[in-house]
């Protein structure tokens, strides 16, 4: 049996107050703010009992307000990058702000993770629901988007939905970051994880898939038995992982598999994620630079925790090969990713 319950968490100027929901079930407990619809805390066991908060996240309001590294956020209207910030739709050039080197990122200057939603109770959870209007951050038609979480046992579910008046492009996640041994470990290099993809997509210097859907095998992309973050990590180019790792193949029926699991092999948790989304970007906080102060006045820093972002495939509306992400008129959006929080 879950509990549900919430609370006035402040007010941010211009934009109203700011509600914390309290999800509690025998196993977990998780905390979620009506600001960027941002999964705040979970709460879960080691396998000796003791209880640590997983994701990273402030201690306040003020910090979610001028947070720029989307923590614990749902981005949108299109998570990840779309290239020079420029796509066609229906004939009509698009250009987005560009908020990230040459390109946007996560939905624009004021994306999803910055507006309040509004929460309505459901059984076991929080619904929580936006209204986009029509050339919000630059995207066509007025889109109405929720997320429900709830929580059932030991696994929380996010189940997104939207609608829109116009055709746009749409690929909403959520930007939970994770360390098992707890959110103020400093670093991951002793998880251990493992994604279930038989391809990956390299992408360029600025992070834009390059079209290419290459094989893992035999790359340090193939992580499809467990292997230890802090080697691994030795063998990727650049500064970490940030990277699309496909789940499935674009035109594929809609329905939900297994992503990936990780596991802290010193407190016993283990967190595994499915989904219906075709692809999990796999971030190892490699921007993070310990200048971020979080809860309990945690630095945070790189590599000091990891990214499970189920989604479509990044620059998706320019890559004609990839999943379609346009979201028509009269058609309803709708994807579901679990996390369920165990020990060994």
């Amino acid at each position: 049996m879950t509990q549900v319950h919430h609370q006035q968490w402040g007010e941010v100027s211009s934009l109203g107050s700011v509600e914390l929901w309290t999800l509690q079930s025998s196993q977990l407990q998780v905390e979620v703010l009506t600001l960027g619809a941002v999964i705040r805390s979970v709460h879960c066991r080691g396998k000796h009992g003791q209880m640590e908060d997983v994701v990273l996240g402030y201690d306040n309001l003020e910090g979610y307000v001028s947070d720029k590294r989307y923590m614990g956020a749902v981005v949108g209207r299109v998570a990840n990058r779309i290239a020079r910030g420029h796509f066609v739709v229906e004939g009509k050039d698009y250009q987005l702000d560009i908020n990230n080197g040459p390109n946007a990122l996560h939905g624009g200057l004021r994306g999803f993770n910055k507006a309040i939603w509004s929460a309505t109770a459901v059984e076991g959870g929080v619904q929580l629901s936006l209204t986009s209007p029509d050339g919000d951050q630059g995207y066509p038609g007025e889109v109405q988007v929720s997320v429900t979480y709830s929580l059932q046992g030991e696994t929380l579910t996010a189940e997104y939905q939207a609608q829109s008046t116009k055709t746009t492009p749409i690929n909403l996640t959520n930007h939970s970051y994770f360390n098992l041994a707890g959110q103020a470990a400093a670093d991951i290099y002793d998880h251990e994880v493992s994604i279930s993809a038989q391809s990956y997509l390299p992408v360029d210097d600025t992070s834009i898939p390059l079209g290419e859907i290459r094989a893992v095998e035999g790359s340090p992309f193939d992580l499809r038995k467990p292997v230890l973050i802090g080697s691994r990590l030795k063998e990727v180019p650049g500064p970490g992982f940030d990277h699309n790792f496909c789940l499935s193949s674009p035109g594929d029926s809609w329905t939900g598999k297994h992503a990936a699991r990780v596991c802290h092999p010193a407190s016993g948790r283990v967190l595994e994620v499915s989904t219906s989304q075709p692809g999990v970007q796999f971030y190892t906080a490699n921007f993070l630079d310990g200048s971020i102060t979080g809860k309990g006045g945690a630095r945070y820093r790189k590599h000091s925790s990891f990214c499970l972002e189920t989604q479509n495939w990044p620059d998706a509306v320019n890559q004609a090969s990839f999943p379609d992400c346009l979201l028509r008129a009269g058609e309803e959006y709708r994807h579901i990713t679990r996390f369920t929080f165990t020990t060994v």
